[in-house]
């Protein structure tokens, strides 16, 4: 017999929103949780011991309140630090969200890539062993943003956040032409999934064009392979985009976003 599945989500904030949107796609039918720690956004101020210490506790309580067949950690910096931890405490299927470095430096021509991510993705060994494993003959680049992820938040919530501000977190990600000897930067990782509810406007910003690089359509076609081993999948009907995810925010606070998450579902507004 097939089986609509239960798919938990978690990440810091609203970022993780980005990679909902491609599991939603890939699996309308299956039943959807989205929580968002933002009683400690943002991570990227956070230290790994810091990170461990908060997200298995709390993946633990959520485990245990809705069942979920398989756990998305939406979130970079929480994917670096907590990821071993929690399947070693865990049983459940667990998929993370990782710098894509390896598909960048793959398709990159002039092998000069760059890691836009928090400061705290980008210093972390995990990220460190990926360049080490997969950059190939590509020079990487790591940036540190300090708040783009907070401007990403700002942005979706209908504050104004301006060019200047952006634009000062990306421009150390485009290294021209001649320095060190290298090609200009074609390719930029986004390893923060709040980066891409800003895609639209780096796009403009960027001194010049450059493939923005967002690990999100892989993370969907992980879940569904490993969903699929556990059984068959409940076949999507025309009726199962009417089904809006349950957003859970750790801080209790009510947040009126309906505006600005319905195009994420397809014009339904998440619970």
């Amino acid at each position: 017999m097939s089986y609509s599945p239960t798919i938990l989500v978690l990440d810091s904030g609203l970022g993780g929103l980005t990679v909902l949107r491609e599991i939603v796609n890939a699996l309308p039918a299956a039943r959807y949780i989205y929580v968002a720690d933002d009683a400690f956004f943002p991570y990227g101020r956070l230290s790994e011991e810091d990170i461990i210490a908060r997200v298995v506790p709390l993946v633990g309580e959520l485990i245990g309140a809705h069942a979920p067949d398989i756990v998305v950690i939406a979130c970079n910096t929480m994917s670096v630090s907590v990821l071993g931890p929690l399947r070693a405490a865990y049983p459940a299927p667990f998929v993370g969200t990782v710098p894509a470095i390896k598909p960048a430096c793959a398709a990159s021509k002039t092998k000069r890539v760059s890691v836009l991510g928090t400061r705290a993705t980008v210093q972390r060994e995990y990220t460190q062993a990926l360049i080490r494993n997969h950059a190939q003959a590509c020079t990487v680049t790591l940036v540190g943003a300090a708040r783009l992820a907070s401007l990403a938040e700002d942005a979706l919530s209908g504050k104004l956040v301006s060019d200047a501000d952006i634009l000062s977190e990306i421009t150390p990600c485009f290294v021209p032409a001649g320095e060190g000897g290298g090609l200009r930067t074609d390719a930029v990782v986004l390893a923060c999934t709040h980066y891409p509810l800003l895609l639209d406007r780096l796009l403009r910003l960027a001194p010049w064009p450059v493939s923005w690089i967002d690990p999100a359509p892989a993370i969907a076609r992980r879940v569904v392979d490993l969903l699929g081993l556990l059984g068959p999948l409940a076949p999507n009907t025309a009726g199962d985009h009417d089904r809006p995810p349950e957003m859970i925010f750790t801080s209790g606070r009510s947040r009126t976003l309906a505006d600005a998450l319905a195009p994420f579902f397809g014009g339904r507004v998440p619970a």
